[in-house]
């Protein structure tokens, strides 16, 4: 199936919702709108005509293991290279190390296009961005002048190394060693499982970011250090050196993302250098995690709107029945199925998600660029508070849309959805993992009440309601906007109630936090999207009522709103219904009870 940007609201919400203009005149980095929007025109460009045709036969081709060396899919090391080329992969790089230090306001529509034209294609450049943060930010002078420019560009790709088969989620069970020498250096031995890009055959080195224990650590998550550990050691001239005492052992046969290699990788006393200090490795873990879950938060954005982009062609193309008020096109044997209510119920349903989901990713991505440009400390620290706040619900919320959205698709397809030769039901297949790795949902819930929501009272989640407060009284004056920001305030009025109900019931009872945390996330979604969508339907109406021209695009936003809060928004009841249900029905049952 093809795939092609959604630019036009992508421009929207960059430049009419959030002034990414203005926004990059305080970051101080000189891009206009005219920049701005070529930006996105080339990188559409690039994935709608070399990334997206990739996709299918990277699905029936998958990878291929032999003697140590993995192959990817046919077209994936020349799509690969004009990516390097083109400059793609040094966007948000620093530019002291040869980026382009482009916001991420601007870098995440990209992002979000690649993972719609190819999801298994941008698994391979998707962690070196977050190894870069890590190196530039933990990394040695010394490892920083040798690794951190060939990352930048891309031309070197980097892994984050953490699962083995006894340590997933809990950390503090892993058994890999490092071992100090001499020379500064340590031997790391031991082995990582579904290293996503750990083995391939795209760029001329890989290197490894792996989480390991100094013979002398403490126990627990207390005694983990991060390690720089390459492919190839670095020569003095630059180039890739010495080949490393580590080995891909195989590759992982998957329900999805075929065309990516996920990797066991062995270490066998292989050379690497701490990044930070020996023991602290989870800061420079959490530096790269951090960026991965808002990455694959937009893995799930692209598998929408790529499983709405099909499911919307295949509606205006497909012929069954007439409509329920009588033939909609008589000149044909049958009705387009677009014209039948429940087929559309799922299209706007996929839309306003889909819609919604991109307004929260571009503000996300403000607040990581605040946090590290805005030029008052007490901004970037504001900043950082409220992206940490909403990434473990981009990643969350925005997977489970996807995996949503993709269901739906195959659903407009009906029996053709099931059917390999449309790739319907591979989008549905790739979206699955991005609920699972960089931590799985539940484990996004759990970090969202306990570290972002208990560890401050509450005090952001607060602010942030006061601040969509703020926007509904703006608004609820005017006619055409007073119904949805009448819904908005009054839905944010039971939001703070059920906020102070979960901290005071997880203050009680530490189960109620495992208990009440996915459908607390789930129901503080719901919510904040509606937010974005009162705040897209202000900004449309503003638009409408100015003449400024496409008048059926910004109606478009009004009826899409309208939608989100009749037929969407009230899923959050369900939510709240099911959290106040507390833990007891949960953990009474002896386990032994479960089956009989």
């Amino acid at each position: 199936m093809s795939y092609q940007a959604p630019l036009r609201d992508m421009r929207f919400v960059l430049h009419e919702l959030f002034d990414i203009s203005g926004h990059c005149a305080l970051l101080g980095n000189g891009l206009d709108r005219e920049l701005i929007d070529g930006v996105l025109q080339e990188g559409a460009r690039y994935t709608a005509e070399v990334v997206a045709p990739l996709n299918r036969n990277s699905d029936e081709q998958g990878c291929l293991l032999r003697d140590g060396q993995v192959s990817t899919p046919d077209g994936f090391a020349e799509a690969y290279q004009q990516y390097v080329d083109n400059g793609w992969a040094s966007m948000t790089g620093p530019s002291e190390y040869g980026g382009q230090a482009l916001p991420q306001m601007l870098a995440c529509n990209f992002h979000e296009m690649l993972m719609g034209a190819s999801l298994s294609f941008r698994v391979y450049s998707g962690l070196t961005e977050g190894a870069v943060l890590a190196l530039y930010k933990h990394g040695s002078e010394a490892l920083k002048g040798a690794y951190l420019e060939k990352l930048v560009s891309g031309q070197w790709t980097g892994t984050m190394c953490l699962t083995e088969p006894q340590a997933g989620t809990d950390l503090a069970l892993l058994r890999t060693k490092a071992e100090a020498q001499a020379d500064g250096s340590y031997k790391v031995s031991g082995s990582k499982i579904f290293i996503s890009g750990g083995e391939q055959d795209l760029s001329e080195n890989i290197i490894h970011l792996v989480l390991a224990r100094l013979p002398d650590a403490p126990a627990g998550v207390k005694g983990i250090s991060l390690l720089l550990v390459p492919k190839f050691i670095a020569a003095a001239d630059g180039t890739p050196g010495q080949r490393n005492a580590l080995s891909c052992g195989a590759i992982e046969h998957k329900m999805g993302i075929k065309g990516a290699s996920t990797c066991v990788m062995n270490f066998d006393g292989a050379t690497g250098w701490l990044l930070g200090e020996a023991n602290q490795g989870l800061a420079g873990m959490f530096t790269m995690m951090n960026d991965a879950r808002f990455q694959v938060g937009l893995q799930g954005l692209g598998i929408g709107e790529a499983a709405f982009q099909g499911a919307l062609r295949y509606a205006r193309e497909r012929l069954q029945s007439r409509a329920l008020s009588g033939p909609a096109e008589p000149g044909k044997a049958a009705d387009p199925i677009i014209h039948h209510p429940d087929v559309r119920r799922m299209l706007l349903t996929q839309k306003s998600l889909v819609e919604g989901s991109r307004m929260l990713a571009v503000y996300c991505a403000r607040q990581l660029d605040l946090e590290h440009g805005h030029p008052d400390a007490s901004a970037r620290k504001a900043a950082g508070k409220r992206a940490a706040l909403l990434i473990p619900i981009v990643k969350a919320f925005f997977t489970d849309m996807g995996q949503e959205v993709a269901s739906h698709a195959v659903q407009v397809y009906v029996g053709h959805g099931f059917i390999r030769e449309w790739g319907i039901e591979q989008l549905m297949r790739d979206s699955r993992i991005t609920q699972l790795y960089e931590g799985t949902n539940g484990i996004q819930a759990l970090d969202y009440i306990r570290r972002k929501v208990l560890g401050d009272g509450g005090a952001e989640l607060s602010s942030l309601q006061a601040e969509l407060s703020e926007l509904c009284d703006a608004h609820v004056a005017r006619p055409a906007l007073a119904a949805l920001a009448t819904t908005v305030q009054s839905r944010l009025g039971e939001w703070r109630e059920l906020s102070a109900e979960v901290i005071a019931a997880s203050q009680r009872d530490v189960q109620e936090i495992g208990a009440t945390s996915v459908d607390f996330l789930q129901y503080s979604a719901y919510v904040l999207l509606a937010g974005f969508w009162l705040q897209a339907a202000a900004r449309a109406q503003d638009a409408l009522e100015s003449a400024a021209g496409e008048p059926a695009f910004y109606q478009a936003k009004l009826q899409s709103a309208d939608f989100y809060l009749r037929r969407v928004l009230p899923r959050a009841s369900s939510h709240r219904e099911a959290l106040l249900g507390g833990a007891t029905c949960l953990m009474v049952m002896d386990e032994a009870s479960f089956a009989f």
